[in-house]
C-alpha cells in the first residue's frame, strides 16, 4: 500500500511539473524541466535515436546548429534542401532543428504531421524585421508590382507574398518573374541588392538585413586577405556590399559548402554563419577553413546565437513530449502555402 501510494504521489507531481513547464514554453521557449535526468555523451545519442525510431520522426537540421545535432540528424541542409524534403518525408513528426521561420514552413507544407522545435525562441533577425501588414502597405503603393519574399520571414508575411526565394533559387526565380512587372524584394536588403545586380532587375527593397551577416568587418578581412595571399574568400549574400566585393565567390549555404569542397584552393576565408565549418571540415578535412572576422574584436567569427539557442538537451526533451509543437491557423497556412509552391516548382532544376 505504501509503494502504491508512494508511486502514484511520484505520476501526480511529474505530471504537475511537466503541466508546469508546457504553460512556461511562451516565456522560455522550450520544455525547461529541472527534475528529470537527461542522459549525457553517448546515452543521450541512443536516447535521441530511440525516441526518434519509437515516434517515426525524422530530424530536419540546418548548416548552421550546433556541429552535435548536424551529427545525428536524418537530413543537413540549407533552406531550399530542408523545404524539399519536410515537403517528401513520410515521417509521422518533423523535428526541426533551425530557427522558428523554417519549423513553420514545414507545418505550411505538411498540415497533418506533427511538427516540433526544440526551442521557439530560436527566431531570426529578418523574420523579425518583417511584418505582413507591412508588405500589403508596399503593395498598396506599388499596385503593379509582385512581391518576392526570402524564406527567412515568418507565415504572415509569407501569405502577402506572391512567391517565396531561397538564397539557393533566387536569381532564378527573380529571372522567371515578368519582365513588365516591377518587383518588391523583402525583407533582406543585402541579398535583393546583390540580385538586383546579378539579374539587372530593378527591385524595391524593403530595409531589413541579417545581424549575422552585417557583422562582418571589411577593415578586418582585407587584413585576413593580406595576411593569406594563397586563400580565396567565399561569403554569403546576405553579406553587405563592401564584403561581397572582397570575395573570390558568393553563393548560398549550399553553394559555399560545394565550393570549398570543389575548388583546387587549399586554404578558405568563410564570411558566413560559423555553423557551416563543420560540414566543410568532414568533406574538405585537408583544407584550411578561416572564420571572416567581425566588428568585435573580442569574437573570432560570427555566431547566430538565434541557431544556438537549440542544443541537445532540448532537443531530447522536444522529441519525448513532443512540445514545443508548431501550429498554424488553417486560413493563414493555405495563403502562406501558394506561394511556397511557387517556389518549389520553379527550382526543380535545382540541386
Amino acid at each position: 500500500m505504501s509503494n502504491f501510494y508512494n508511486q502514484k504521489i511520484e505520476v501526480d507531481m511529474s505530471t504537475e511539473t511537466l503541466e508546469k513547464a508546457k504553460s512556461a514554453i511562451p516565456v522560455r521557449g522550450f520544455l525547461d524541466i529541472k527534475d528529470i535526468a537527461i542522459p549525457q555523451g553517448e546515452e543521450l545519442v541512443k536516447a535521441i535515436l530511440k525516441l526518434k525510431e519509437e515516434k517515426n520522426a525524422v530530424i530536419l537540421a540546418h548548416y548552421y546548429q550546433p556541429g552535435e545535432i548536424q551529427d545525428i540528424a536524418d537530413f543537413l541542409g540549407d533552406s531550399l534542401q530542408l523545404a524539399r524534403q519536410a515537403k517528401d518525408t513520410n515521417a509521422d513528426m518533423i523535428v526541426f532543428c533551425g530557427v522558428h521561420f523554417m519549423a513553420e514552413a514545414a507545418k505550411i507544407l505538411n498540415p497533418t504531421k506533427k511538427v516540433v522545435l526544440p526551442d521557439t525562441l530560436a527566431g531570426c533577425s529578418l523574420a523579425d524585421g518583417c511584418s505582413g501588414e507591412g508588405l500589403r502597405k508596399m503593395r498598396e503603393q506599388h499596385p503593379n508590382a509582385l512581391i518576392a519574399t526570402y524564406i527567412n520571414c515568418n507565415a504572415e508575411t509569407k501569405a502577402e507574398s506572391d512567391i517565396i526565394v531561397t538564397s539557393s533559387n533566387a536569381e532564378t526565380v527573380i529571372e522567371a518573374l515578368p519582365k513588365d512587372r516591377p518587383i518588391i524584394f523583402a525583407p533582406d536588403k543585402n541579398l535583393g541588392r546583390y540580385l538586383s545586380k546579378k539579374t539587372g532587375r530593378d527591385m524595391i527593397l524593403w530595409d531589413g538585413s541579417c545581424i549575422v551577416h552585417e557583422a562582418f568587418s571589411m577593415e578586418r578581412i582585407a587584413q585576413q586577405l593580406a595576411d593569406n595571399p594563397d586563400a580565396k574568400m567565399i561569403a554569403h549574400p546576405e553579406s553587405e556590399e563592401a564584403v561581397l566585393k572582397l570575395a573570390h565567390f558568393i553563393g548560398s549555404t549550399s553553394a559555399l559548402l560545394n565550393f570549398v569542397e570543389k575548388d583546387d584552393c587549399q586554404k578558405f576565408i568563410i564570411a558566413t554563419e560559423e555553423g557551416i565549418l563543420h560540414e566543410m571540415r568532414k568533406r574538405a578535412p585537408h583544407k584550411e577553413l578561416i572564420p571572416a572576422l567581425v566588428f568585435d574584436e573580442s569574437c573570432n567569427c560570427s555566431e547566430c546565437f538565434y541557431m544556438k539557442r537549440n542544443t541537445m538537451e532540448k532537443l531530447y526533451l522536444c522529441m519525448k513530449y513532443e512540445l514545443p509543437e508548431i501550429l498554424i491557423d488553417e486560413e493563414l497556412r493555405l495563403r502562406a502555402l501558394k506561394p511556397i509552391e511557387a517556389m518549389l516548382d520553379l527550382s526543380k532544376s535545382i540541386k
